[in-house]
Parts: structure tokens; C-alpha cells; sequence
């Protein structure tokens, strides 16, 4: 492995981590909250937090694209505030990681809040609990395997990530080129040896992350 493909290995494992790191609180509260409120418009709202894994990567990459560009409200404000643009930036892969995931966690705290219960919250009230200390007390200890899950399949996937990420971020060496565009430049260069060995990695590192939650879940 080449210094570049190392430097494409250290920022995708950085782009899976900040992704997981800020779809945690998101999913925490997203899954909770769909998990335990009724309305109307609660399947509308698990139909849209699904488009993101339904549309072809192009499409979702064409929206981020546009809705993150320099021409567009938050291209501008982004573009005030920093300086620099969003869109071929590491900040614009990682929002569009964000929102490409985001079912991915969202699902699996959801049906883990889910199984937690109405008859369990309802006890947990009846015993003086306020409801923020059941959450963090009954409810959280419960749904928690629902949320690793929801983390490593976000973490395997941002590491496998290809046609967002090129739309959204270029193949920018060392801020956006992450290790499944180096897998797609040794190909265009008909480096078929050398893409294996890095699909061979990229393979591994997911294997690993999948397995160590299964162990986990096993011995709880």
C-alpha cells in the first residue's frame, strides 16, 4: 500500500467515524421518537427518512450537489461563514454521509425502542421515574443493540460508499478521494491487482466491525 492509499484508508475511517458520531444523537432521538408516537403522518415520515437508501446514488448526489452548492442558500451561508465551499469538500462528503445513512440508524433505534413497550414505560412512571430517567435508566439499557447495530452498519457502509461521494466530494486527493474512489482509480488504470488488495481491506475492516458486534450482542 502507497502513501495514498494510505492517506484514502485514514479518511475513510475518518469519514465513517464523524458520520457515526453525529447520527448517534440523531438516531437516538429520531428512532425514539418514532417508536413511541401516533399521528397521521408518521408513514410519510418513515417513507422519506428510506428515499436516501431507495434512490440510485446519482440522484441523491445530484440533489446534494445542487442543494449544496455554491449557488444555493447553504452553499452561501457555508461560503460565509468558512470561506471555502461545501460541495468537493471533506465537511460536504460528510453531510452527505449523514443524510445516506441516516436510515440506517434511524431503523434499527426504532425497532429497538419499539420493543422496549408501552407497559414498560408506563411501570417506569408509575415507579416516580420522570420521563428523561426512564429513557436513560429502562428505555436506553434496553435499545442499545438496536443502536450498535444502526452504528456499524452506518460505519461499514460510509467505508463502502462510491457514487455519493464522488457527486458530492470529486476524488480530491487526501479531503474527499476516499478508499472505494482508489479502488475505482486502480481499476480505470487496470490495476486489477492492486484494486483487489484494497477491496480485500476494505472487505476485512467491514468483516471485522460486523463480527465484533455479533460478539457483543452474543455475550450480553
Amino acid at each position: 500500500m502507497n502513501g495514498a492509499d494510505l492517506t484514502a484508508l485514514q479518511l475513510s475511517l475518518a469519514l465513517a467515524a464523524a458520520t457515526v458520531a453525529l447520527l448517534l444523537p440523531l438516531a437516538l432521538l429520531l428512532g425514539h421518537w418514532l417508536a413511541t408516537t401516533r399521528w397521521r403522518g408518521r408513514a410519510l415520515a418513515e417513507a422519506l427518512l428510506l428515499l436516501p437508501l431507495l434512490l440510485p446514488p446519482t440522484v441523491v448526489g445530484l440533489a446534494l450537489l445542487i442543494g449544496m452548492g455554491p449557488d444555493s442558500v447553504i452553499g452561501r451561508g457555508w461560503q460565509a461563514i468558512t470561506g471555502g465551499q461545501l460541495v468537493f469538500s471533506f465537511a460536504g462528503i460528510l453531510v452527505a454521509s449523514v443524510l445516506v445513512n441516516l436510515p440506517l440508524m434511524v431503523q434499527p433505534a426504532q425497532r429497538a425502542f419499539e420493543a422496549v413497550g408501552d407497559d414498560l414505560r408506563a411501570a417506569a412512571a408509575s415507579c416516580g421515574l420522570s420521563p428523561l430517567r426512564a429513557f436513560t435508566r429502562v428505555e436506553l439499557p434496553l435499545a442499545w443493540p438496536g443502536l450498535a447495530t444502526g452504528a456499524v452498519l452506518a460505519f461499514a457502509h460510509t467505508l463502502g460508499e462510491f457514487g455519493v461521494v464522488l457527486m458530492v466530494g470529486g476524488a480530491i486527493p487526501g479531503e474527499t478521494a476516499t478508499l472505494s474512489l482508489a479502488i475505482y482509480d486502480r481499476v480505470q488504470a487496470f490495476d486489477m491487482a492492486g484494486a483487489a488488495r484494497l477491496a480485500l481491506l476494505l472487505l476485512g475492516i467491514s468483516l471485522i466491525a460486523i463480527t465484533l458486534l455479533f460478539l457483543l450482542g452474543r455475550k450480553r
